[in-house]
This record gives structure tokens, sequence and C-alpha cells, in this order.
């Protein structure tokens, strides 16, 4: 039994981590070469899509403040039905806000000389370990300030349910979700570090550890071919 590790953790305080991110230390034969985490702000709009939500709320009570002015109202009357509607508006951006914010300040990211590791959620946090050998491919995908998408494609059959994921996610990959560092900062040396690390990992030969899953017993190991193609989109 061989590949993916899923460690489940009570309590969203990260309090008895035996180091940030990490469910144990790292072996000292294990270097680690990056930790980081999601920028709020960029997963709110990117993956919680605050923007279209807010664009969204306001085409509805723009239409609630037509519709009082076409059957014969003022236009105070329009906006007080407006202003009835505003709370529960703000409170719903409010909350999702929140939820952004809450998922990106318990995330961390970490990349090693031998594995991707993955702390994701936000009351039930689970922990992924995610081997070099174990990722078929990787993607990078910018904006215009240096933030970006990291999705990894995992070699079959490893899997992990999109439920447990998102919103570490790629889009649109439910039949085989791929786990993403989403919307970190200078994506692309990430991406670099990542590149350089697999095939160091590969050139050496690396076999993942036995592991046994929290939650659901370890796919079956199968080796791939090939170093990962990291490509932008």
């Amino acid at each position: 039994m061989s590949g993916l590790r899923a460690v489940r953790h009570d309590g969203h305080e990260h309090e008895f981590e035996a180091a940030p991110g990490l469910p144990e230390r790292l072996p000292a034969d294990e270097t680690l070469l990056w930790q980081g985490g999601p920028d709020w702000k960029q997963l709110a709009r990117e993956r919680f899509h605050l923007r279209a939500l807010a664009l969204y709320f306001a085409v509805i009570l723009a239409l609630r403040a037509g519709f009082v002015v076409a059957d014969g109202g003022s236009f105070g009357d329009a906006a007080s039905a407006v202003l009835m509607l505003l709370p529960l508006v703000l409170a719903a951006l409010g909350m999702i806000t929140l939820l952004a914010w809450l998922s990106a300040r318990t995330t961390v990211y970490t990349i090693t000389d031998r594995r991707v590791v993955m702390r994701v959620g936000i009351v039930l946090s689970l922990t992924f370990n995610l081997p070099l050998n174990r990722i078929e491919s990787a993607g990078l995908k910018l904006t215009r300030d240096g933030h970006g998408n990291i999705p990894l494609l995992l070699a079959a059959p490893d899997r992990i349910a999109l439920l447990h994921l998102w919103p570490h996610a790629r889009p649109w990959r439910a039949a085989r979700p791929e786990p993403m560092l989403c919307c970190i900062a200078d994506a692309a040396r990430v991406a670099g570090l990542l590149t350089e690390a697999w095939q160091t990992a590969h050139r050496a030969g690396l076999q993942p550890a036995r592991a046994q899953a929290a939650d659901a017993p370890a796919p079956r190991a199968r080796r791939t071919a090939g170093a990962p193609q990291l490509a932008t989109h």
C-alpha cells in the first residue's frame, strides 16, 4: 500500500501540529523548499466568486426597484424596497468574505524535495501528503499581479474526493479532481521550485513510503514515467 495519505485533525487552531502545516516533523533527509498559503482577497474573488455575487445582487436590487416603479410606486418607494433587502445582501456577502478569509487563514501549502503537503479545512482540517512521484503533471495559471494557481494531476488510480479538496481544487474537474495550490503569491517561482524538486526526485528514483490514510485505504502504487508537464494556461 502506497501513495496519498490523509490525516484528519480535530480542531482548527492546529495547536498540536508538530510543525506548522505538517502532521509530523520532517525527516532529517527531507528538505523544506517552500511554504505558504492563499491570498484571502484573491481567494474571495476567484474561488468564492465574490465580485460575481456582488454584481448579481446589484442586478437583483435594481430589478426590485424597477418593478416597484413599474407598478406605480415612487422613487422613494423604490429606494425603501431596496433598503429593506440591502442588509440581507450585505450579510450574505459578508459571510462569503469571512469564509474566504478563514479558508486562507487555515490553509498551509508545503513543498519539500519529496512531496507536496496541503493542510486544508476550517472546522475539520485535513492534511494531504502528495509524494512527488504520484504527481503526473502540474499546471500554472498566472494573474497580472503574479498571483496564480498550480493544479496537480495525480497519477491514476490516486484520487481525492472533490468535497474534501474544495476550494483547493481545479475547476471543472469533477470526474478526476485535481488538488490545487490556490491564489498564491509569486506563483511562477513556486512552480519552478516544484518542477525542479520533481525532476530531482525522479532522477533519484525516490519511492513513496508506506502510508495509511486516516479515512480510507491508500491506493496501490503505480510508477509513472516522465517529468510533470508544467503547462501555463
